[in-house]
């Protein structure tokens, strides 16, 4: 990131397109064509690298830029270079095994080599994008590099260098469409980003930036938007609808577009991100001037690209938005761009090589599948050696004698170690995450209030009655990476009992009762220590671990130095679940 940049309005970019050599139509109207991507989380190809293969769901969709790429160039040779304008929401530079391998194993930045979203980005030719707040994840001096690589401004308007006082990135752009005979449509693109990378990225943010709330961001912006000569004002919102999943008094609301559209004048279209949901087409009436606001969301990885049709008049010698209508265009019916998939062969082949490399042999198939609702010893893999690593690293410190708990949630319903070799992908697609370790210090209370927290993702299941995977977890909507599971501690939940009040016998390893002034330390990954999921306790408790170490990373290498991974030694049967008492299995 440019953390040296000027002023926010002296950031304003103008791109103007070719002037066309066609007469100016009579009626003064004219059509652009806005298409939109959103949350492609280092998705280039579409390629499964946890698979090694083609992607493939159930809906039958398509995933990744190549495929963007396709549609894109069908939409401008339909409509002409001139009247299309393309957008992306942010969340790029994070979530596949290439994005991780050009940011951990190679940087960009050490290298100089140009990140492969980048290229991608700049060969489709992309006229702005917002930071998501995954683009924080690998640290400011991968995000700079990433900025640095693009041909286009990377925006953020309420994301605020501490040291300043002013936006560390360009807060909107604006591009001038020419109309032949015409006055210049000038479309304003502003750039808002979810405030909770201050809470997610807390270790590569704190003291460097800041996160300003979406909605006061917006009432600053969008009128300096319209000052500036635009004509539509499209805002790129990283953030979604409804309810944070962090306190707000931490930081400010996550997904606040809803509001922004409802509360702020000036809008024409806002596209929204980060909650991966399929939405191409909302309205929201603005209560300030009456107009009604376009919401759309992109399906995230490139599953579609959001179109939306600006219908605009000259009133006054003005341009005006007369109507805006929204639709999806599913990647999977466009081939992928072989110019895309040519540009980034190279670093694609090397993350295959990297993603199927061998580090130990398993004893046995371990598979995730049931475990979000029993002990599973290929979770207790991830405890055993977020354990390891915490003890070791206390050894000769005033906290070496405590005991070490260790915390570990269910990310994947798919993963599988084989029985015989087990490769990088294996253990990437088991912790799919690019968390670090950290370890705080807790006391035996505070740890059953944790647990009683983490254990309202199941439903309340009726004494008599029989537990039913799929219709008793994930109650409320709780996502199964907010299932918190600690190790370290033998407890049952009974599941008839109302949320708040099922954790029974929690007993150290040892079959010591945990005394709730008991202190000891807790191994937990660096997302849930910053408050990730509005647990109890675990934000404040006090720091006595962090070297910046990548768990996914300490897997593959817990595994290499072993050579074997074998249940034996490591997985204990410590918790499980009941009905009234009663064990579910």
């Amino acid at each position: 990131m440019k953390l040296h940049l000027a002023s926010a309005l002296a950031a304003v970019l103008v791109a103007t397109a070719a002037v066309p050599a066609a007469a100016a139509p009579e009626d003064h109207t004219l059509d652009l064509t806005l298409l939109a991507t959103t949350d492609l989380h280092g998705n280039v190809a579409n390629w499964d690298y946890f698979n090694d293969r083609p992607y493939s769901d159930r809906a039958g969709d398509a995933i990744g830029l190549a495929s963007v790429a396709s549609v894109v160039d069908a939409v401008r040779e339909e409509q002409g270079d001139d009247s299309v304008i393309v957008v992306d929401n942010g969340d790029a530079i994070q979530g596949t095994p290439l994005s991780y391998y050009y940011a951990v194993q190679e940087p960009v930045e050490e290298t100089g080599a140009v990140h492969p979203m980048a290229a991608a980005y700049d060969a489709i030719g992309y006229d702005a994008q917002v930071v998501g707040n995954h683009e924080f994840n690998y640290g400011l001096d991968t995000l700079e590099a990433y900025e640095g690589a693009l041909d286009f401004p990377l925006l953020g308007a309420n994301v605020i260098d501490v040291a300043t006082g002013e936006p560390a990135l360009k807060p909107f752009t604006i591009v001038a469409k020419r109309v032949p005979g015409e006055k210049p449509v000038k479309v304003g693109i502003l750039g808002l980003t979810t405030p909770g990378s201050a809470i997610w990225d807390k270790g590569n943010v704190e003291g460097r930036l800041e996160f300003q709330d979406m909605v006061q961001a917006a009432q600053t912006w969008v009128p300096r938007v319209k000052e500036a000569g635009a004509d539509v004002v499209v805002v790129l919102s990283h953030a979604g609808l409804g309810a944070s999943s962090y306190d707000e008094s931490i930081a400010a609301p996550e997904n606040p577009s809803d509001v922004i559209a409802r509360t702020v004048p000036g809008i024409d279209v806002m596209v929204l991100g980060h909650t991966h949901r399929d939405a191409p087409s909302q309205t929201i009436v603005n209560e300030v001037t009456g107009e009604e606001v376009l919401l759309t969301q992109p399906y995230r990885w490139g599953s579609t690209v959001s179109r939306v049709e600006l219908d605009l008049s000259k009133v006054r010698g003005q341009w005006q938005v007369d109507s805006a209508e929204a639709s999806a265009i599913r990647t999977r019916d466009y081939p992928q761009s072989q110019e895309i998939l040519d540009l980034v062969a190279e670093q694609h082949a090397t993350t295959v090589a990297y993603v199927n490399q061998v580090v130990a042999q398993s004893t046995q198939e371990l598979s995730a599948v049931t475990s979000r609702y029993e002990d599973t010893p290929i979770i207790d893999f991830i405890q055993q050696v977020q354990t390891d690593t915490v003890d070791a690293a206390l050894e000769g410190t005033a906290y070496a004698e405590l005991p070490v708990l260790s915390i570990a949630a269910p990310f994947s319903r798919t993963a599988v170690f084989p029985a015989g070799d087990v490769s990088v992908k294996d253990i990437a697609s088991l912790y799919i995450y690019d968390n670090t370790l950290h370890a705080v210090t807790m006391t035996g209370a505070q740890i059953d209030d944790y647990l009683e927290f983490s254990n309202k993702y199941f439903a309340t299941v009726p004494a008599g009655s029989t537990f039913d995977p799929a219709r008793d977890t994930g109650a409320g909507g709780t996502p199964d990476y907010n299932l918190d599971i600690i190790a370290g501690l033998d407890y049952s939940v009974d599941l008839s009992q109302p949320v708040g009040s099922r954790v029974d016998g929690i007993t150290l390893a040892d079959g010591t009762p945990l005394a709730d002034d008991t202190q000891v330390v807790v191994a937990v990954n660096n997302y849930r220590r910053s408050g990730g999921g509005g647990f109890p306790h675990i934000a404040s408790a006090p720091l006595v671990y962090d070297e910046q170490k990548e768990i996914r990373q300490l897997l593959i290498d817990w595994a290499q130095a072993k050579g074997t991974i074998d249940p034996a030694d490591f997985w204990q049967d410590s918790w499980e679940l009941t009905v009234a008492g009663t064990p579910i299995g």
